[in-house]
């Protein structure tokens, strides 16, 4: 085994004194299969909404700091909607109904046409919210030709918001938020069967109530639900509380073969699933979407880059558009992990010899462990690294101010810290993986790998050894 002592004495990498800069690095610029490569996406608009791939193409809409339009860009990749051309579909009137407030569109293909959901209000009362619905018969929903459907009737005609249909075993369904009278809430969450796309079926079923700890901070609010059905469940996650640093997202689960419309078939997670991360910078996140790119699930949400907001955080206009990808716990279950700060690819690194276990740190060290659920301890990102060109660093994501770090025998994530040691100690070479041009391996010295040894990460010479060169290559996730 080689230790930290034997490495410095072979004049390795890690032993060439360079002198530090002032400050950590900045983020490098990496390509990563079919997920953008920026955080955020776009900025300033809010409740984004991400079609899956339709035709080749993404579609994005979501609400505009303005409040008084629906707007709609597309392009082939996620990544290419950061600088899509934005096209307004449809504006607000002058006066009268739908004059108000514009808030939450979303998109959607159903039978050949191209139908929005949005909550609009009236000029004089801007907070009397309905849902509505705008129709399109052309292939690209940017084009022009759209048409005012109405309104989206439910069993009572008050505060109406974020809807969402999706279609299940045959039967497609209408999913929103909505102030039922008698109940002393903002909103709650309601599921009916569709008629057609612009009238329901049946009677709305209630199937959450914002009653816990955390989804009635500053205001008791269930909204902004999306549904992911995979695993044998429908998923929909939501958003609680008020618009500020405490909106997070909740959970509600039903198996697929249950009927959804029988508030019993639904459970809600006892803790939000997705929430402000001070380590990173994200406030707020919430108000999600999801899309594909590939084979992956991909989250959509948006979240503020700090806490504090003069005035209502309602007409704060820095909610910006996000993605990232969704991971999957081995019980079936969404696993969410943090809001990533700004920067570039996220990815997880999977020893080729153990291809069901990913590294990890925890309580600041490094392994190899299967199944984590705490899903930001095994996701990093790859940054110029401490000793000049040709070397990077593997920044922690859920503590960004943290570098993976050779510690004696073991290996840590501490912080950065500006001084010649550090640099040194938190520095590798990134080649082509040992065993895999596709993967990735990690070089420490002269001939001295990062590697995987039975759940441990180690220090090795893996020479023409092929197990070893297995142990010393990385698959990136």
């Amino acid at each position: 085994m080689i230790t930290r002592r034997s490495l410095l004495a072979s004049g390795g990498v890690l032993a060439a004194g360079t002198a530090l800069t002032s400050a950590a690095p900045a983020l490098a610029a990496e390509t990563a299969a079919e997920l953008p490569t920026r955080n955020p996406l776009v900025e300033q608009r809010a409740d984004p909404f991400i079609t899956p791939p339709t035709d080749g193409m993404y579609y994005l809409t979501g609400s505009v700091p303005e409040y008084d339009r629906v707007v709609i860009r597309g392009a082939s990749t996620l990544d290419g909607l950061a600088a899509a051309r934005e096209r307004t579909i449809w504006r607000r009137p002058a006066s009268g109904v739908m004059g108000g407030y514009i808030w939450a569109p979303e998109l959607h293909r159903i039978d050949g046409k191209w139908y929005v959901y949005f909550a609009a209000g009236d000029k004089d009362e801007p907070f009397r919210i309905r849902t509505y619905v705008l129709e399109s018969p052309h292939s690209d929903p940017r084009e022009g030709g759209w048409v005012l459907r109405g309104q989206m009737v439910t069993a009572w005609d008050t505060f109406t918001l974020d809807a969402t249909t999706f279609a299940h075993r045959g039967k497609r369904y209408f999913l929103w938020a909505q102030s039922e009278p008698g109940i002393a809430t903002n909103s709650n969450l309601y599921i009916a069967e569709m008629a057609s796309p612009l009238a329901l079926k049946t009677a709305p079923v209630r199937i959450a109530v914002p009653t816990l700890s955390w989804e009635v901070q500053g205001f008791k609010v269930n909204e902004g639900p999306a549904v992911l059905i995979r695993n044998g469940r429908v998923f929909v996650t939501y958003s609680a509380s008020a618009t500020d640093a405490r909106y997070c997202m909740g959970l509600l689960t039903a198996d697929e073969n249950a009927n959804l419309l029988d508030a019993r078939s639904w459970t809600k997670s006892p803790s939000p699933v997705f929430a402000t991360s001070a380590a990173t910078s994200q406030y707020g996140p919430g108000h999600n979407s999801f899309t594909t790119a590939g084979s992956l699930d991909v989250l959509v949400y948006h979240a503020r880059d700090y806490r504090d907001i003069v005035g209502d955080p309602l007409f704060d206009p820095n909610r910006h558009t996000r993605v990232q990808r969704l991971h999957w716990n081995a019980d079936g279950t969404p696993s969410f992990g943090v809001p990533v700060g700004r920067g570039g690819p996220v990815v997880r690194l999977s020893p080729l010899d153990a291809p069901s276990l990913v590294l990890r740190h925890y309580e600041y060290r490094l392994r190899v462990d299967g199944n984590v659920r705490e899903l930001a301890d095994s996701q990093f990102r790859f940054v110029p690294g401490f000793l000049g060109a040709g070397t990077v660093a593997v920044q922690s994501v859920n503590f960004p101010d943290r570098y993976v770090r050779v510690d004696g025998d073991a290996f840590r994530i501490d912080p950065f810290e500006d001084t010649d040691a550090y640099g040194r100690a938190a520095s590798f070479v990134r080649v082509p993986g040992l065993s895999d041009s596709g993967a990735v391996s990690l070089r420490v010295g002269t001939d001295t790998y990062l590697a995987h040894d039975n759940g441990r990460v180690v220090l090795s010479r893996p020479g023409n050894d092929r197990d070893a060169r297995r142990r010393a290559t990385f698959r990136l996730e």
